[in-house]
Order: C-alpha cells, then sequence, then structure tokens
C-alpha cells in the first residue's frame, strides 16, 4: 500500500511540473507520454482504480501530445466511474474528439456542457470546425448561429475554416442554388466584423481574399492597400465612410449616454450625487471646450514613478494650437510631490480649465458629459477604452454610434525622438508631444456593393486603442 500511495503521488506531482514546465516551452511531450503511461498502469494494478484528478491531468497530456486513442480510453473509464465531467474534462474531450471520425460524441458532450454552464467559443468553435472539415455543413451552421446567440464571438480560426472549406466545397458542388446560401452566410461573417468593430487578423485576411477569388461568376480582385488621409483607397480610388458623425447621430448618442451612462444606476458607485451636479454647473458656467484631457490617466509611469509634468506637456501643446482645453483629475494631484511643484500646477491651472474630483472617483462619466455637452467638434484625450460605458448603452446601434465617436474624437498622445522649439524640459527631462491623427475615414470593414474593403490586423505590437493601418481591398469586375 506503501509503494502504492507513492506512485500515485509520484504521478500526480510529475503531472503538476508538467503543468508549469508545458507554459515555458521545456516539455517533450513524447517522452512525459511515455513515462507517465507507465506510471498510471502500475497504479491501476496495485489500486484498481485512479482519481478523478489523476486521470485529469493525464488526460491534459493525452490531448496535448495528440494521443487521441488514449484519450477514448480515459473518455470510457471516466464515463464508467464518475457521474459526471466537469467543464475542464468536457473541454478536452471536445477538441480531442474533434480531430478524429468520432467528432459527433463532442456533440454530445456539448449538451451536457450546456446544463452547467455556457460553452466557450473555443467549445463551439473546435465543433465547427470538426463538422466542416467532415462536409457537415448545416451542423457547422447551425452551431455558429447558436454561438452568436448566446453573444458568444467566434475565435478567427472558426471563421478561417469556414472560409477556406466552403469555398473547396463550393468549387466542386454544381447549381446556383447551393452556392448562393454558403456565400450569404460568409458574406455575413463580414457584416458581423463591421457591426462589431472587429479586425480579422492577416491569415484570415488571406483566407477571405482567397474566398472572394474563387467566385469565378463575379471575377473578384483582391488587393492589400493603404488608405489616404482624406480616406480614398491606393487600389480603387474608392472614399471610405466618414469618421464623423451626422447632426442627427450626434444628438442620439448625446441623449442615450446621459441617460444611460451619466444618470445610470451605476454612476454613484463612482461618484456622488453633490459631486456630479457641482460638475455640471462648473461645466454650464464654462465656454464649450475643445478639448477634454483625462489627467490622470495621460501621466504615465517611468521607473515606477508618476510622471504629472506629462500632463504640463500634454496641455501646452493644445494650449499652443489655440485649443480651449478642460482638464479632469483627482485631489490628490494638488499635492506637490518630488517631480511636481506647486509651480507646475498653477502653470496647469493658467494654461487650462481644471475641475478635481474626489480620489476615489472616477473620471470617465465627468469625460463622457464635457466633451458631449461642449458639442460635436469637441474631443478627448485618453487611453481608455471605454468598454464598461458602451457596455451600459441600450442596443447595438447606440453601442455602434458610440465607438464610432470615440475613434472619431479620441486623441492619443506618444512620445517622439526628434526634437522641436515646442518641447518642453521640465525637472531636467525632455517632453516632446506628438499627438496620432485621427484620420478622416472610419476603420471598420465596409462595402459599397461592388467594393469591400476590409482592415486587417497584421501586427502584434498594435495597442488595444489604435486601427490598423492595412487593409483589404476586394473589387468586382462582373
Amino acid at each position: 500500500m506503501y509503494i502504492t500511495f507513492c506512485t500515485s503521488h509520484v504521478v500526480s506531482m510529475k503531472s503538476v511540473k508538467f503543468s508549469k514546465e508545458i507554459g515555458r516551452g521545456n516539455v517533450n511531450i513524447a517522452v512525459w507520454f511515455s513515462h507517465n503511461r507507465s506510471l498510471l498502469t502500475f497504479v491501476v494494478t496495485e489500486m484498481g482504480t485512479l482519481s478523478y484528478e489523476l486521470l485529469l491531468r493525464y488526460l491534459t497530456l493525452c490531448v496535448m501530445g495528440g494521443h487521441d486513442s488514449e484519450v477514448f480510453d480515459v473518455y470510457d473509464i471516466m464515463r464508467t466511474s464518475f457521474p459526471s465531467l466537469e467543464t475542464g474534462a468536457s473541454t478536452l474531450f471536445i477538441k480531442s474528439f474533434c480531430r478524429t471520425e468520432r467528432w459527433r460524441e463532442a456533440l454530445v458532450i456539448l449538451q451536457e456542457l450546456k446544463k452547467v454552464i455556457t460553452p466557450s467559443p473555443r467549445n463551439y468553435g473546435d465543433i465547427i470546425s470538426a463538422a466542416v472539415q467532415h462536409s457537415d455543413l448545416n451542423t457547422a451552421w447551425l452551431l455558429y448561429d447558436e454561438l452568436i446567440e448566446k453573444g458568444l464571438s467566434p475565435h478567427a480560426e472558426t471563421w478561417e475554416v469556414l472560409f477556406n472549406k466552403v469555398k473547396g466545397t463550393e468549387a466542386k458542388e454544381e447549381g446556383e442554388k447551393i452556392r448562393s446560401p454558403q456565400k450569404q452566410r460568409l458574406l455575413g461573417i463580414l457584416h458581423y466584423m463591421r457591426e462589431n468593430q472587429i479586425y480579422p487578423p492577416k491569415n484570415l485576411a488571406e483566407s477571405i481574399k482567397t474566398w472572394f477569388e474563387s467566385l469565378e461568376d463575379q471575377k473578384w480582385e483582391g488587393r492589400w492597400t493603404t488608405i489616404s488621409p482624406k480616406g480614398e483607397c491606393h487600389c480603387c480610388r474608392s472614399k471610405l465612410e466618414s469618421i464623423q458623425l451626422t447632426d442627427e447621430e450626434y444628438q442620439q448618442l448625446k441623449d442615450k449616454v446621459m441617460v444611460n451612462v451619466i444618470q445610470g444606476r451605476d454612476v454613484f458607485n463612482k461618484t456622488t450625487p453633490e459631486e456630479l451636479e457641482k460638475f455640471k454647473a462648473f461645466v454650464k458656467r464654462k465656454p464649450a471646450f475643445d478639448v477634454v484631457v483625462d489627467g490622470l490617466n495621460v501621466c504615465m509611469y517611468q521607473f515606477h514613478v508618476f510622471v504629472m509634468f506629462q500632463l504640463l506637456a500634454v496641455v501646452s501643446e493644445l494650449v499652443l494650437r489655440g485649443q480651449t482645453v478642460l482638464v479632469l483629475g483627482r485631489k490628490h494631484m494638488l499635492r506637490p510631490t518630488r517631480s511636481w511643484d506647486g509651480n507646475n500646477m498653477k502653470s496647469l491651472q493658467q494654461k487650462a480649465h481644471c475641475f478635481f474630483t474626489e480620489n476615489i472617483s472616477e473620471d470617465d462619466p465627468f469625460l463622457l458629459y464635457a466633451a458631449l455637452h461642449s458639442g460635436n467638434h469637441c474631443r478627448f484625450v485618453s487611453r481608455d477604452l471605454m468598454r464598461d460605458h458602451k457596455a451600459c448603452l441600450p442596443d447595438g446601434a447606440t453601442k455602434r454610434l458610440f465607438f464610432k465617436w470615440q475613434r472619431g474624437h479620441q486623441m492619443l498622445g506618444k512620445e517622439r525622438g526628434s526634437l522641436s522649439k515646442k518641447e518642453k524640459t521640465i525637472n531636467k527631462t525632455i517632453i516632446s508631444v506628438l499627438f496620432q491623427g485621427i484620420p478622416s475615414y472610419d476603420t471598420i470593414v465596409q462595402t459599397s456593393g461592388g467594393s469591400w474593403h476590409i482592415p486587417y490586423d497584421d501586427s502584434e505590437d498594435r495597442s488595444t486603442y489604435e486601427v490598423p493601418q492595412k487593409w483589404l481591398c476586394l473589387t468586382s469586375q462582373h
């Protein structure tokens, strides 16, 4: 019994070590698999059974190593030994089964999983990919629709499989009656990307390009392109949609934000009624602002030091451009520090209108109120994505307007290497501010019937608040 206990303990400890090493990329999976299988066989011989935890660790090893026949054995053992599977095991079984001819059994596991939790996009994606690979497009699209209805966003790999395989299917099938529905489903994916401001990665964009070019009856041509500052495609010379909201769209967005974000149920988790009313009165007696600056967000950390003079450099640059500026901050910013003395704050308050909230308050509701109250011309400086505020909006149309307004009004600052007359030397540190230009066109998937323009993500270095600079241009010659 002592030998049995020790052996079981060894397998468990080796599995823990495996989990750590796999993350570092230091694992020879074939060797680990062979050693652990021998140990497991010995434990079963001695004890007659295995614990759920031990089987789960072994299952992980099998799935990651691609040993699907061993996965089937573990599946049979767990089905007969335990009343149910937990979510981790279910996900692993779905992944493995979908690589084999037994992929349909993953549908049963998915149904069981849905009784406990909402399956992940990866769960759905694995089965969709298997269905497509086995030419069961009906099942693939049924699962895809279910995924969307649950409010989940498909992974790029799932879309890539659909575009690649449906292209192959359409090349073999005959008749417009077969091709047309599949074509509409794939075009629906592009509309989904547009509605949800999704930028496909380069490999997915390549699959989309190949699919369009496979539609022989329409003679599509795909080319990689960039867009001019005026919003013109360098390939086909088409003019892209403007980033600017119409007066009607702006008023609609303003009304919805005021009701759902500024006056919403959660706003007083971030401020107090008194503070919000005080701010509204402050804005009312001030002139319309050209730029609202999120002071706390603009200040950046360097070597673990809170660099507040970056804020002064940003405001100085805006004032030099003739802008009326509002700076939003928190009261702790009024206290002098080693890198920020009283003269800096005095200079800031001379250049810009300033409002400082309590330290526990959040700046975003104040920023949104001031910017929208000032008018459609008013922009704001912040790296914040404002996802929480977008989520508070009541419907998809308003969320899309908010995102469009954000892209057309959010100014992003970055340091520049070359020096100029506008540079400011503060506390012996040279700060040079350069604002990224806001494009005149909207960076989303768009179509005019005879053409598609798809912004794609070709860089892992792109920040979440930046938009792609490269596009796929698709034009039809029919």
